[in-house]
């Protein structure tokens, strides 16, 4: 079927309900509007769904939502998991609570019960309530830091991860076999919750949770010590992290914790931010603004889904706030877990920090520092979620930490996947042993530039929107793989890794080896002087991302290399 077919399949079936036919009548004489919406299906990837709300194939909508939960609903039958139920939970954007009980009533059509929050929850907290409930998927409806525009659909299995190979692959087959719209089943909410298939998830898990969180304080004393005097400024950037942020910091004894009023309750139209991403110094402003005026400590923002968090610190010297990347955040908290826990002799037996492969080198440095072992896994926090899981199949290894560069991590495995919530935690306990010490959170980061080098990543990402740019970053790959460049400015290439051919290259010696990881179109090039480059296109938004990083002898000579560093890669693009 061409894509005016399935535009007035839309528009004339009685299936579809006549809110989508009229928003797709306005529509209809703009051609390349018609195209966009309908050239292909709404990609059901390794993550599940993600897109622009709107009528169509190409889009957000409940016809397109109950689609792949019937393709989900076919593959938890086959695997005979129907009678252990799918546990739900939702953010605050537009529709996801429409689209929340779409997935729930298709799956109680198909005979498979559905947990759902009774308002919206954080994403590490259906990852958690899955395994309390003992469900075998998990579903949440999110499009974590995207523009207001959007929404998607996050898919989980029984291990409280985002789903990974095979079953990503099986499941996205169930997905697209779903081809007829009327072979979609769905019922009545009222009868679903008569009948058993629909439940709301008791308050209890949300109590279980901050306990679970709690376990990972390692001193209590030095909160107590300082609750009085520090002061924290925090944003939900109207999203979910409002009460169980603010829960945890309150019954640990934190005292003064600022809420950004602006940004405090749900608003699916992020009306003060342009994009709700923590990693988006604009998205700081009326945050930072609040913190002057507070003369806060510490100004923490999460993103929509509360599972990313940002953050900024108070530098006594200047007077200023700096921002903190996610790799500086996600090391602070490293260097304190195992620092501290090494310091008590509460470190498990064979202890292991979990990475990916685009998150910075120090990791490597503070891992050998303290004796422990380091991972890394392929880009996206599901990897480092898989980890635990076998970690507890194998006895391998005691998970203790994790962190992606993309501004998440999670201490604990009380979920499977990154968890901004217990990360507002853990920082607030680091910025009170500082605040104990006499000194501030970035002292403590430059104590430890100082101690293992001044490392610095940066990210340069390209987009290319509707079907002409996937196709111009399927070239921009192609190129990449089959003429790898032997340099990037001064800088030789040691060794090449593509992840998708599953070989690395010594340039230096032509010697070849496996990348020991599983395919991805990832690539990724090994420089001098412990620096680095990697290509990837991104897996829920049009575009391609490069990230990069380098080992400099001063904050001044990092920055100078990571300039270097980006201007030659971009000559060679």
């Amino acid at each position: 079927m061409s894509y005016m077919d399935d535009f007035n399949f839309w528009l004339n079936d009685d299936y579809f309900d006549q809110a989508t036919k009229d928003e797709l009548l306005a529509i209809r004489n703009d051609e390349k509007e018609v195209e966009d919406r309908f050239y292909k299906e709404l990609e059901f990837g390794t993550g599940g769904l993600r897109g622009v709300i709107g009528a169509g194939t190409n889009r957000m909508n409940i016809y397109t939502v109950r689609k792949a939960t019937q393709g989900l609903a076919n593959y938890i039958k086959k695997q005979g998991g129907e009678k252990k139920g799918v546990a739900i939970a939702y953010d605050s954007r537009r529709m996801s609570p429409e689209f929340a009980d779409e997935a729930a009533l298709c799956l109680a059509a198909n005979g498979i019960k559905a947990y759902v929050f009774e308002s919206l929850r954080p994403t590490p907290m259906l990852s958690y309530a899955l395994r309390q409930l003992g469900c075998i998927s998990g579903i949440v409806v999110t499009a974590s830091h995207n523009p207001p525009e959007y929404n998607g659909y996050k898919c989980y299995w029984e291990d409280g991860a985002q789903v990974t190979a095979p079953k990503d692959k099986e499941i996205i087959d169930e997905v697209k076999a779903v081809t007829d719209y009327h072979a979609v089943k769905t019922m009545d909410k009222a009868a679903a919750m008569e009948q058993g298939l629909y439940e709301i998830i008791s308050k209890d898990i949300d109590d279980s949770y901050m306990e679970e969180l709690k376990k990972q304080i390692i001193h209590p004393e030095v909160i107590k010590a300082v609750a009085d005097d520090i002061k924290i400024v925090y944003s939900p950037f109207n999203g979910t992290g409002n009460i169980p942020v603010r829960r945890i910091l309150s019954e640990l004894g934190f005292k003064n914790v600022y809420v950004v009023p602006e940004q405090e309750m749900p608003d699916p139209n992020f009306t003060t931010l342009a994009y709700p991403n923590p990693e988006d110094p604009k998205a700081f402003e009326l945050a930072l603004k609040l913190a002057k005026e507070k003369n806060a400590d510490v100004v923490m923002a999460t993103d929509p889904d509360a599972d990313r968090l940002g953050i900024y610190c108070l530098d006594t010297k200047s007077g200023e706030y700096v921002p903190f990347t996610g790799n500086m955040s996600g090391m602070l908290i490293a260097e304190y877990i195992l620092r501290e826990r090494v310091a008590t002799g509460t470190m498990p037996a064979n202890p292991a920090l979990v990475t990916t492969i685009v998150t910075t080198n120090m990791a490597q440095a503070i891992t050998k520092a303290y004796g422990i072992k380091e991972i890394e896994v392929l880009t996206g926090f599901k990897f480092i979620g898989e980890q635990i899981k076998l970690f507890e199949q194998t006895g391998s290894n005691n998970y203790v930490f994790g962190l992606e560069e993309s501004y998440g991590c999670l201490a604990g495995t009380h979920a499977r996947d990154k968890d901004a919530v217990v990360a507002v935690m853990c920082l607030c306990e680091v910025a009170a042993y500082c605040k104990k010490q006499g000194i501030t959170l970035w002292d403590m980061m430059m104590e430890m530039y100082e101690k293992y080098g001044f490392y610095k990543e940066t990210q340069v990402a390209i987009t290319k929107k509707g079907k002409e740019g996937l196709e111009e970053i399927a070239q921009m790959m192609e190129k990449l793989r089959n003429n790898p460049p032997k340099a990037l400015g001064e800088l030789k290439v040691l060794k090449f890794r593509d992840y998708k051919k599953n070989v690395i290259v010594d340039n230096e010696t032509g010697a070849t080896s496996e990348t020991g990881l599983p395919s991805s179109n990832v690539l990724y090039f090994e420089l001098e002087n412990d620096a680095w480059c990697c290509a990837r296109p991104s897996g829920t938004e049009p575009k391609i991302k490069f990230y990069m990083g380098v080992k400099g002898t001063s904050l001044a000579d990092a920055d100078e290399k990571v300039k270097a560093l980006t201007e030659a890669l971009q000559a060679q693009l």
